[in-house]
């Protein structure tokens, strides 16, 4: 009598993982709303100007 161990293992370890195998994950979440550059970039490039022209003439 051969041993069918192996063999039925096989099958329902494949049977049993099946559902997990083709299971879909959540969806994904949006994306984050853009944000606007305003005011901000302004102030940014303002003062990294006044930085600059200080340190020039600081040297």
């Amino acid at each position: 009598m051969k041993n069918y161990t192996p063999f039925v293992l096989f099958i329902s370890v494949l049977l049993i993982n099946t559902g997990e195998m083709f299971a879909q994950g959540p969806p994904p979440p949006p994306p984050p709303p853009g944000l606007p550059i305003d005011g901000g970039l302004l102030f940014l490039a303002a003062s990294a100007l006044v930085y600059g022209v200080r340190n020039i003439k600081k040297n």
